[in-house]
């Protein structure tokens, strides 16, 4: 199951880095594509500077689930990961109240799974 943890920790913190790039560099491109459901396409150019703030944050939940990997106390490292993944549920629970309940299967469900994972190792 450790291995499990591991990958799954993996894929929440390689789509948060997706998110981050999407967010920060490439709002008015690869953004209208992705978030066309949430924003009118005139309103990608207004929002560049807030969405980069937001993708700035999605960037320091992946730093916090890769630095993960590199704790050498598995106590330690269990419970970074378990914030970092915590804090990525919360993010996805209220994304999908407040935005669009996709976000929750997206975000939210992901790092679900690997905090169950990681109980379980």
């Amino acid at each position: 199951m450790e291995i499990v943890a591991k990958i799954l920790i993996a894929v929440v913190a390689l789509e948060h880095l997706y998110i981050l790039w999407i967010e920060m560099f490439a709002w008015e491109t690869k953004g209208k594509e992705v978030f066309k459901a949430a924003l009118p396409p005139d309103m990608f150019k207004p929002t560049k500077g807030l969405a980069a703030n937001q993708g700035l944050y999605n960037g320091f939940l992946a730093a916090g689930l890769i630095w993960s990997f590199f704790i050498e106390d598995e106590k330690w490292q269990t419970n970074i990961a378990l914030f970092f993944l915590g804090c990525v549920t919360v993010a996805g629970i209220y994304g999908a109240i407040s935005a669009t309940k996709k976000i929750f299967f997206v975000q939210a469900l992901p790092a679900i799974l690997a905090i169950i994972a990681v109980l379980l190792k």
